[in-house]
């Protein structure tokens, strides 16, 4: 079984920035897309960005593009989040998922079911 824990999260002043981490340990699914998805409260879980097994392919959510950048290092069993130019409206609970039917950089939430426990992040205006 795979285990996701993130890191990285806190507090921060609105075009700050932060950089999240999730590590990954267990049967790890090296050929799989890694995601983060956010969740604010009162409201549903949200896609954020992914990225395909190699890296080479990336993928993000309207409300970050350009702000945000996802990477992996698969040596280290780990994906990153680069969260620049940030904005109140970006706080929320960051969570890193994977799953077996998870390709590609899939945008896909029903295909990610190995969820880690989740970072949060607080931009202040």
């Amino acid at each position: 079984q795979v285990q996701l824990v993130e890191s990285g999260g806190g507090l921060v002043q609105a075009g700050g920035s932060l950089r999240l981490s999730c590590a990954a340990s267990g049967r790890t699914f090296s050929r799989n897309s890694m995601a983060w998805f956010r969740q604010a409260p009162g409201q549903e879980r949200q896609f954020v960005a992914a990225i395909s097994w190699s890296g080479g392919i990336t993928y993000y959510g309207d409300s970050v593009k350009g702000r945000f950048t996802i990477s992996r290092d698969n040596a280290k069993n780990t994906v990153y989040l680069q969260m620049d130019s940030l904005k109140p409206e970006d706080t929320a609970l960051y969570y890193c998922a994977t799953g077996a039917r998870a390709f590609g950089a899939s945008p896909r939430i029903y295909e990610y079911d190995i969820w880690g426990q989740g970072t949060q992040v607080t931009v202040s205006s």
